[in-house]
């Protein structure tokens, strides 16, 4: 049965919706209900986004687009006429994407939900984005590759300088010391990554616990800029290995923990609180980078922070490199985060109010052979 016959007094479930949606096109589609919630996307949609459906259909669809919206008018107009209408050349600016061009189509389901199709024009919008966001990254990796030489040196001497002072601290000081041995190993590796790095290069994905990964950045966070701030986890015991690079696990939350630490230092009170909390989301489908297979179910780590909130005029762009609120900040943690957490076929997204921030990574789980390889 096609979209076009469907009967009107036929009641279709969200998951027919989506299954038919996906068969409808390869261009983005999306079911808006009759309250103006999003209920469905085809593959195609949250590749365009860059997010699934669980994050997409937060609050209402309609209540997201800006006032005299030309997509609020394709939808209402096929409401109102009960029929498929096109209209070409629409402005569309979404999910936190920089504003795009496409030809869009609405056509009236029969239970008071439309479907909304996007041709999205090629070269523009979107890509055009992309490719800005891209070209600063890779100004970045050349700039790592030049720093690199430079940084192995210092390294060495603090991994030898932490070496003896372990040899002779105290018992309750050594894991400290230990610490930061095992951090300069981490940043040497990551350098000599860097060395080689190409835009195109994936992570070296084997199964990681990810508790154990968020007590390291958990350890290394509480020695340093969360020092003097309310640190809690809330964590789910029973979660699957993710399938990821540990190294570059710990930096993504490292950076993530790191900017909530800011945060809630602004606030200036001594009530300052950061919360790390894992969780597993049913039916969020997650689109996996480039050679990598398409996994769903991921696993969830959201990053919380009482702070200020971040900055109205910088949220569309947060993950853009050399976007930065802070004084003498460079703008590029974030963008990496985006770019790791990508590498990683997952998805990254946060959600921001005065006193309320979080930060959401969603990643795949290692399957059984995953494990056993």
């Amino acid at each position: 049965m096609s979209w076009r016959t469907l009967p009107q007094s036929l009641g279709v479930d969200v998951l027919a919706l989506k299954a038919a949606a996906f068969e409808l096109s390869p261009d983005p589609a999306l079911v808006v209900d009759e309250t103006g919630a999003l209920v469905a996307v085809n593959e195609a949609a949250e590749a365009l986004f860059g997010q699934g459906l669980g994050l997409l259909a937060r609050g209402r669809f309609s209540a997201a687009l800006p006032p005299g919206s030309a997509l609020v008018s394709l939808l209402n107009r096929a409401i109102e006429e009960q029929a498929k209408v096109r209209e070409r050349g629409v402005q569309i600016s979404l999910f936190g994407l920089a504003p795009f061009e496409a030809d869009g189509a609405a056509a009236p389901l029969g239970d008071g939900s439309v479907l909304l199709t996007l041709t999205v024009k090629a070269g523009l919008g979107v890509e055009r984005g992309a490719g800005e966001a891209a070209g600063g990254l890779r100004s970045i990796v050349g700039l790592g590759r030049m720093l690199a030489h430079e940084i192995k040196n210092p390294l060495a001497g603090i991994r030898g300088a932490a070496q003896l002072l372990k040899s002779g601290a105290k018992a309750e000081d050594a894991p400290l010391a230990q610490l930061i041995v095992d951090e300069t190993d981490r940043v040497r590796r990551l350098v000599d990554r860097m060395e080689a790095f190409s835009d195109d290069a994936l992570p070296s994905l084997t199964p990681v616990n990810i508790h154990q990964v968020l007590d390291r950045v958990r350890a290394l966070a509480a020695n340093g800029v969360a020092d003097g701030l309310a640190l809690r986890e809330q964590y789910d015991p029973s979660l699957p290995p993710v399938l990821g690079d540990e190294d570059q696990l710990i930096q993504i939350f490292l950076n993530l923990v790191k900017n909530a630490a800011e945060a809630a230092h602004a606030r200036g009170d001594g009530r300052g609180a950061i919360g790390i909390h894992t969780a597993y989301r049913h039916g969020v489908r997650v689109r996996a980078a480039k050679g990598q297979v398409l996994r769903g179910a991921p696993l969830e780590v959201r990053v919380t922070d009482n702070g200020p909130g971040v900055p109205s005029h910088l949220r569309e762009h947060l993950f853009q490199p050399f976007v930065t609120s802070k004084a003498n900040g460079a703008g590029l943690g974030l963008a990496l985060v985006a770019k790791l957490v990508a590498a990683h076929g997952g998805l990254l997204d946060f959600e921001s109010e005065p006193g309320r921030t979080v930060f959401r990574v969603l990643l795949p789980i290692a399957s059984e052979e995953d494990v056993w390889a």
